[in-house]
């Protein structure tokens, strides 16, 4: 192998990559909040809701848990404009995410719901407990213990897939190195440097979700 890595030729480009990757946590955690209280709405739907609600829910989830993100998301850019709806990138980008996001989170906050048992409840009643407490202290530390390992992953695969936003325009991180690399033709670079950035940021994320987890809740997670 006679290629020779000139970090020099781009280091200069680092804050404009950094900026990228502020970008990149900005969509994460607005798809990720959005996609929760999607999925909250979706979750209780399916577990508690009517027929009708059921049904809504259900199909839902089984269309955007069985199609590409990457599909939706063109279709949100490419082919609403066609029905008099516009949407930058960035706009495009985060709806196709968190429409996407809600209905995985759908299913995991109703495994979290269906995890509770009734007979927990009962008990706690039966201690005089109210319903504010029964759901303070019996309902939401157990859902959560079952609940926040898979939320926890699910963040740090957003935020990768935060990704495919580059094919949009969208100058995240991954949107910034393809404009560096076309300046600088140095792609061996570019790219391990945003490797190492994705992994600096979820190295971050896991640890400070490893801590809430631990304190806030009493769940013991992985620090990848």
């Amino acid at each position: 192998m006679t290629y020779t890595f000139q970090y020099g030729q781009v280091i200069g480009y680092l804050p404009y990559l950094l900026a990228g990757a502020w970008i990149t946590l900005q969509v994460a955690f607005l798809a990720f909040a959005g996609g929760m209280v999607i999925g909250l709405f979706g979750a209780l739907a399916r577990t508690w809701g009517g027929r009708v609600s059921r049904a809504v829910a259900g199909a839902y989830v089984t269309f955007f848990t069985n199609t590409p993100q990457l599909v939706q998301i063109f279709f949100l850019f490419f082919a609403l404009p066609e029905f008099g709806v516009r949407l930058s990138s960035y706009e495009a980008v985060l709806l196709g995410m968190t429409l996407n996001a809600g209905a995985y989170l759908t299913e995991i906050q109703r495994a979290g719901f269906a995890s509770v048992r009734r007979t927990e409840i009962e008990a706690a009643e039966t201690l005089g407990m109210s319903r504010a407490q029964v759901v303070r202290f019996v309902i939401v530390p157990h859902i959560m213990k079952v609940l926040f390992p898979p939320l926890s992953n699910q963040y740090i695969v957003m935020t990768l897939g935060t990704s495919m936003g580059a094919l949009f325009g969208l100058e995240e991180l991954t949107g910034r190195a393809f404009n560096v690399e076309s300046r600088t033709f140095r792609s061996l670079e570019i790219f391990s440097i945003v490797a190492g950035v994705y992994l600096l940021l979820n190295v971050v994320a896991s640890a400070v979700l490893a801590a809430v987890g631990r304190f806030g809740f009493r769940v013991r997670l992985r620090v990848v």
